[in-house]
């Protein structure tokens, strides 16, 4: 179960950094704002997801 929490843990830290990669670039090109803040309420999704799974895989510990 750690293991599988730990690869998950690590998917979804990419996935943030890769839509963190997509928002700066859109902003930077100067690109649609829609979309700027869809990218943006996905970014905080995944960092919420990313900050449950470590909780996780600490209380895992614990134990």
């Amino acid at each position: 179960m750690r293991v599988f929490l730990t690869g998950l843990l690590v998917l979804v830290m990419l996935g943030t950094l890769t839509i963190l990669g997509f928002g700066v670039a859109t902003l930077w090109r100067g690109g649609d704002p829609r979309r700027s803040n869809k990218l943006m309420q996905s970014r905080v999704i995944m960092q919420a997801l990313a900050l449950v799974l470590l909780a996780m895989l600490m209380l895992l510990g614990r134990h």
